[in-house]
C-alpha cells in the first residue's frame, strides 16, 4: 500500500501520522487519490487542498488519536515550504519549565547550566512549518510568548537581547474546546483568534467507520513489514466488530488493538479469538441489558452500570494518553483506585498512548 512519508526529529514515525494517504493528493479528482470512503474525511481533504499553498496559521481540531499530526503532514508536504523541516512539538509533553527554552532556544549564560547556545524548535523550522500539538497546554506566559511570534514573526532566545526572525508557518491542534477555555479565563482570545484563522475539525473514528476495513489491511500490511509474517487478513466477523466499536481513542486505539492481535495470532488470518473479547460483547451489549428480562432488575442496573463505567474508563484514558495521575484527577479519585478499576476491566493504559515504530524501508 502506497502512504506518504512522514519524517520526525528523532528519524521514528508515529503510524498515526501516516494513515492510508496517497502521496498523489493533488489531482483533479480527489476522491482518486485520496484513500478514504468517508464524505466527512473527504471534506476535510479539500479544506487542506485550499489551505495548503498558503502562508495561513491553522488550528486543527478533534479528539486524542484521530490523526491531526497526519493531516499537519500533508499540509506541508503541499505548501511552498515542503523541501524544508517539518517540527512536531508536542507541548502536553514538555514540562512546563523547559517550553521556552525548547520552544525558542537558549543564549549561553542564560541561566545556570547554559555553556553553550541551544537552538529551539523554531530555528529549526525556519522556512518551514512547526506543528504545535496540544497548544491547549501551555502556560498564559507562554501564550503571551507564542502570541508574538504570530503577530511580529519574531522570537527571542531565553538569554537573548536580539528578535530573530520567525519565516515560519505555524499549525496548532488542540483536543479541548479553545473557545470555552477562554471563556472560562484559560487560553487568551487574542492568540486563538490568531490560531484559528483556518479552523479545521477531524472527524473521530467512529464518524469515519467505512474507512475502518482500509485501515486494517493498512496495518496488516505494516506489521507484516514490522514483524516478518505473513498475514492475509481479518475475519469479516472481526471487521464488522471493529466498525461498531466505538474507538474513544480513535486511530491510535486501533493501532493498538491490532498489533496486540497480531502478535497473538498464529494463522495467515487474524481471527476474533486473537482480540479482546470484550470487543465483540461491546457490539450487542446494549442489547443485551436492554432485551434479557429474565434477569432479576439489579442483575440489569448491574450490568448496565458496568458498562458505562468501562465505557467512561476508555474514554478518559484515551482522552489523557494513559496518563494515570492526569485521569484520575479528572475522574476525582486515586490513581490506586484508578489502577484497580483499569485492572477490573481488562483495560491497559498502554493502549492509549502515542504509539511509535521505526521507519521501514521498503
Amino acid at each position: 500500500m502506497k502512504t506518504g512519508e512522514f519524517e520526525s526529529i528523532d528519524n521514528r514515525r508515529p503510524l498515526t501520522e501516516m494513515g492510508p494517504v496517497q502521496d498523489e493528493f493533488w489531482n483533479p479528482d480527489v476522491r482518486k487519490e485520496v484513500h478514504t470512503r468517508s464524505p466527512k474525511m473527504l471534506q476535510t481533504y479539500e479544506k487542506v487542498k485550499s489551505v495548503a499553498p498558503t502562508k495561513t496559521t491553522v488550528l486543527l481540531l478533534g479528539d486524542t488519536g484521530v490523526g491531526k499530526g497526519m493531516v499537519a503532514k500533508l499540509i506541508h508536504q503541499h505548501s511552498s515550504r515542503k523541501d524544508e523541516a517539518f517540527v512536531h512539538v508536542h507541548c502536553g509533553a514538555l514540562p512546563e519549565t523547559l517550553v521556552e527554552s525548547e520552544l525558542f532556544g537558549y543564549e549561553k549564560g542564560a541561566f545556570t547550566g547554559a555553556s553553550k547556545r541551544k537552538l529551539g524548535r523554531f530555528d529549526n523550522a525556519q522556512k518551514g512549518t512547526i506543528f504545535l500539538d496540544e497548544i491547549n497546554t501551555i502556560s498564559e506566559t507562554m501564550q503571551v510568548k507564542l502570541l508574538q511570534v504570530l503577530q511580529e514573526r519574531v522570537f527571542q532566545r531565553v538569554g537573548g537581547e536580539s528578535p530573530i526572525e520567525a519565516d515560519v508557518r505555524v499549525i496548532a491542534a488542540s483536543n479541548s474546546d479553545l473557545q470555552q477555555l477562554c471563556d472560562e479565563g484559560l487560553f487568551r482570545k487574542d492568540l486563538y483568534y490568531r490560531l484559528s484563522v483556518f479552523p479545521l475539525e477531524i472527524p473521530s473514528l467512529q464518524q469515519r467507520s467505512e474507512d475502518i476495513p482500509d485501515w486494517v489491511n493498512y496495518l496488516i500490511d505494516w506489521f507484516n513489514k514490522l514483524y516478518y509474517k505473513e498475514i492475509q487478513e481479518a475475519d469479516p466477523v472481526v471487521v464488522k466488530a471493529l466498525q461498531e466499536y466505538s474507538w474513544p481513542g480513535n486511530i491510535r486505539e486501533l493501532e493498538n488493538v491490532i498489533e496486540r492481535a497480531y502478535i497473538l495470532e498464529t494463522t495467515s488470518v487474524l481471527r476474533p479469538e486473537s482480540f479482546p473479547q470484550e470487543l465483540f460483547a461491546d457490539v450487542n451489549n446494549t442489547a443485551e441489558v436492554v432485551m434479557d428480562i429474565t434477569q432479576p432488575l439489579a442483575e440489569i442496573r448491574r450490568q448496565s452500570l458496568e458498562h458505562l463505567e468501562r465505557q467512561y474508563l476508555k474514554e478518559l484514558m484515551a482522552k489523557h494518553q494513559g496518563r494515570v495521575n492526569r485521569a484520575s484527577e479528572t475522574a476525582g479519585i486515586t490513581t490506586r483506585q484508578l489502577h484497580k478499576l483499569l485492572s477490573k476491566y481488562g483495560i491497559r493504559k498502554e493502549e492509549f498512548k502515542p504509539a511509535y515504530f521505526p521507519s521501514i524501508k521498503t
